[in-house]
C-alpha cells in the first residue's frame, strides 16, 4: 500500500521540486538581471553630442547651493541617467566648470542664460558665476539672457549677459534689499510662556523676536549699514554691465509708482524705457532670434543648442581628480545652522563636519584645508570643537584657509578664527561677535490649565532647569554669569586667531553684522574673493598647484545616514507649538525656521552664537 501511494506520489514530487528550482532559477535571474541594471546604470556613461557652431543654454532648476543634499542612491542612479537636478538643486560649482569649459570649446558659440526655474541664490554665488561669464565673454563670444519675469537675483545674473530679452507679460522686479521679520512677545504673553533671555552684545538681535513686538533701534542701525553696502554692490554691477549710471537707476526704482503710469502700468514697456532690458519677446520670437544666431537644430524644431546637464557630461568636474598626484589641497564645503553632535539638511553637525577636517588633516597628501562655509551660526559649543580640529590641522602642519559663502557669522566666525587666512566675498554677511541664552519656562501656561509644579531637591540648586516652575534669581544670575563668559571666550578666540588685542575686537563686536567690505577695513577677514581666490591662496602658501584642490565629500557610510535624518526639525517644532488658532497655519514655518538650531543638537550648555538674518538668497528675490 505504502508503495502504491509513493508511486502516485512521485510525479506529483518531481513536479513540485521543478517548479521550485524554477522559480529558485528565476528570481536569480531576476536580481541578476537587476543587479547588471544598476550597475549599467551607475557606470554607463551616455555618449553627449555637442553640436557644432552651437548655444549653451544654462538654466539652474531650483537653488544653487554648494554642497550636495543626500538622497537615495537608487533615485540617484536614474536621475543621472535622465539628466535631472538633484533634489530641485544645482551645484555651483558644476555651472562655473560648464562656463568655463565653453569658454574654449570651439563647438560652443553663444551663451544662453535662462533663469526662470532658478531657486535661492545669494549675491556672493551670482558673483561667481559672473566672474566665469566674464572670461567667457572675453574670448570674443556673446551672451544672451531670456526670462519670462526677473526677480532680483535673476535680474542681478542676467545683467552679465550683452543683451537681455525679456516677455511681453513679464517684469522686472527691483525693489530693494530688506530684513523684515516676525515678533513673537505678544503671542507667547498670550500663551503665558516665560522667555529668559540671557545675551551680551548690543547688536546680538538673534532673540529680540522672543523679547519684543518690533526690531529694535539698535538692530535696525546694523542692519541699514550691511544692507545698504551690499545694495551699493548690486546697483554699480548692474550699472556697470548695463551701461547706465547708479544714480537713474536708484532713481527709477525709487519713482516705480509714477515711472509704472507712464507707460500705463505695463511693467515690460517699463523695463525697456529705462534700459534695464534690450527687446520684448514671446517665447516664438526669442527662439527665432537665437536660430539667427545658431541656426536651427539637427530635427529643425529648435535651435541649435546644448542644454547645461548634457554638456555636464561632456566635461571633467574641478576639484575631483586625485589620480597621480602626490600633492593635494582639499576642500571641505559645510552649510547651514552649525549644531551639536550629527547634522541633518541644512545643517553643519560638528561631529560629521569634524569626521572631514579629521580625514584631511590624516592625510599626508593633503598640505592645506580650504574650508568653504555658509553659516549664520549657531551652537557656541559645536563651533569651539570645529575651530579645535582646525587649529590641531594647523598644529600637524596643514594649512588651512577659510572662503566664507553668503554668511559666515557668529559661531561661523568663531570656528574660522584662527584659521591662517580668511577670504570673504564683499557681499559676504560675518562677525556678529556675540552670544546668548534663552530658557522658556511654563509655569504660567501650565497654571491656566490648573497644572502646577512643585517638589523637593537634596540641593538648593537643584531645580535649576525646571521648565514647569518659575526660574530663580540665583539661576538667571548663573545663566548670566555663564554667558558673559561665553562672550569673554569669544573675544578671546578671536583676538588670538586675528593676532589682535581683546579691547580693539570688543569696539567691532557687540553682535554686530558686517559686509565682507567692510570686514576687510576692520581687520577681522584677509582678503576679498571666493572659493577660487581661497584656493589659490592656498596653493600660494603650499606651492600645491590649483589644479590638486578636490573636494573631500562624506564618507559613503556618514551621507547614507545623513539621507536617513533628512526630515528637518522645524515641521516638528511647528506642529507641537504653534499649532492653534492663534497663529495663522501660513505664519507657522517663517516664525519658527529661524530658530531650529534650538530643537536638534542643541548647546549642552544652552550657549549660542547665532546670528538671526535672512541669508542674503531670500534678502534679494
Amino acid at each position: 500500500m505504502k508503495t502504491f501511494f509513493r508511486i502516485i506520489s512521485l510525479p506529483f514530487i518531481w513536479l513540485w521540486k521543478l517548479l521550485s528550482s524554477g522559480i529558485t532559477v528565476l528570481s536569480n535571474l531576476f536580481f541578476l538581471s537587476f543587479f547588471l541594471i544598476v550597475l549599467t546604470a551607475i557606470f554607463y556613461t551616455p555618449t553627449v553630442k555637442v553640436p557644432a557652431e552651437s548655444a549653451l543654454v544654462l538654466a539652474p532648476e531650483g537653488d544653487i547651493v554648494e554642497e550636495r543634499s543626500p538622497m537615495d542612491p537608487m533615485t540617484k542612479v536614474f536621475n543621472n541617467l535622465a539628466g535631472v537636478p538633484l533634489h530641485g538643486e544645482t551645484f555651483l560649482q558644476d555651472i562655473i566648470d560648464a562656463i568655463d569649459t565653453a569658454a574654449d570649446d570651439p563647438r560652443i558659440k553663444l551663451l544662453v542664460l535662462n533663469s526662470n526655474r532658478m531657486g535661492d541664490v545669494s549675491l556672493d554665488q551670482i558673483k561667481a558665476i559672473g566672474g566665469a561669464i566674464d572670461s567667457f565673454k572675453q574670448t570674443g563670444k556673446k551672451v544672451i539672457a531670456l526670462g519670462d519675469t526677473f526677480n532680483q537675483a535673476q535680474y542681478y545674473l542676467a545683467s552679465w549677459a550683452d543683451k537681455i530679452y525679456l516677455h511681453p507679460m513679464g517684469a522686472v522686479n527691483i525693489h530693494g534689499f530688506k530684513v523684515f521679520r516676525l515678533y513673537l512677545q505678544e503671542m507667547l504673553d498670550k500663551l503665558a510662556i516665560n522667555f529668559h533671555v540671557f545675551r551680551v552684545g548690543t547688536f546680538k538681535s538673534a532673540i529680540e523676536p522672543f523679547i519684543r513686538n518690533d526690531m529694535s533701534s539698535e538692530d535696525k542701525e546694523a542692519n541699514k549699514l550691511w544692507l545698504g553696502n551690499l545694495w551699493d554692490v548690486y546697483c554699480a554691477d548692474i550699472a556697470q554691465h548695463r551701461k547706465i549710471e547708479v544714480a537713474i537707476l536708484t532713481e527709477n526704482i525709487n519713482k516705480f509708482v509714477s515711472q509704472l503710469a507712464s507707460v500705463g502700468g505695463d511693467r515690460s514697456q517699463l523695463a525697456l524705457s529705462t534700459g534695464l532690458v534690450d527687446g520684448l519677446k514671446n517665447h516664438q520670437e526669442m527662439e527665432q532670434l537665437l536660430k539667427d544666431i545658431v541656426g536651427p537644430s539637427a530635427d529643425k524644431n529648435g535651435f541649435n543648442h546644448i542644454g547645461f546637464q548634457e554638456y555636464l557630461q561632456t566635461t571633467t568636474p574641478s576639484y575631483t581628480d586625485t589620480k597621480g598626484k602626490k600633492e593635494l589641497i582639499g576642500i571641505i564645503t559645510a552649510s547651514g545652522t552649525i549644531i551639536y553632535g550629527k547634522d541633518t539638511v541644512g545643517q553643519i553637525g560638528s561631529d560629521d563636519l569634524i569626521k572631514r577636517i579629521r580625514k584631511a588633516r590624516q592625510d599626508k597628501r593633503i598640505k592645506a584645508i580650504v574650508l568653504r562655509i555658509s553659516t549664520g551660526g549657531g551652537s557656541a559649543f559645536a563651533s569651539e570643537l570645529i575651530r579645535q580640529e582646525l587649529l590641531l590641522a594647523k598644529k600637524e602642519g596643514k594649512t588651512v584657509i577659510v572662503s566664507m559663502g553668503a554668511m559666515a557669522a557668529s559661531g561661523g566666525y568663531w570656528l574660522a578664527a584662527g584659521a591662517d587666512a580668511i577670504i570673504a566675498s564683499p557681499v559676504t554677511l560675518t562677525g556678529s561677535i556675540g552670544i546668548f541664552g534663552a530658557v522658556p519656562t511654563v509655569e504660567k501656561t501650565l497654571a491656566n490649565i490648573g497644572i502646577h509644579g512643585d517638589g523637593v531637591g537634596t540641593t538648593d540648586i537643584a531645580h535649576f532647569g525646571n521648565l514647569a516652575t518659575a526660574m530663580s534669581s540665583e539661576e538667571q544670575a548663573a545663566f548670566q554669569m555663564e554667558v558673559e563668559q561665553g562672550y569673554r571666550q569669544f573675544l578671546a578666540v578671536v583676538a588670538e586667531g586675528r593676532k589682535m588685542q581683546v579691547a580693539d575686537v570688543e569696539k567691532i563686536a557687540e553682535g554686530r553684522v558686517w559686509d565682507g567690505a567692510t570686514a576687510l577695513s576692520l581687520g577681522l577677514v584677509d582678503q576679498l574673493g571666493n572659493l577660487e581666490d581661497a584656493i589659490a591662496e592656498a596653493s600660494k602658501r603650499t606651492k600645491v598647484p590649483v589644479a590638486n584642490g578636490y573636494f573631500i565629500e562624506l564618507t559613503p557610510e556618514t551621507y547614507l545616514e545623513r539621507f536617513k535624518r533628512v526630515e528637518p526639525p522645524i515641521d516638528a517644532l511647528a506642529a507641537r507649538l504653534v499649532n492653534s488658532p492663534l497663529l495663522p497655519a501660513l505664519l507657522r514655518r517663517p516664525l519658527m525656521q529661524p530658530y531650529d538650531f534650538l530643537l536638534q543638537g542643541a548647546d549642552p550648555s544652552g550657549l549660542y552664537a547665532h546670528c538671526l538674518l535672512p541669508m542674503p538668497a531670500t534678502t534679494i528675490r
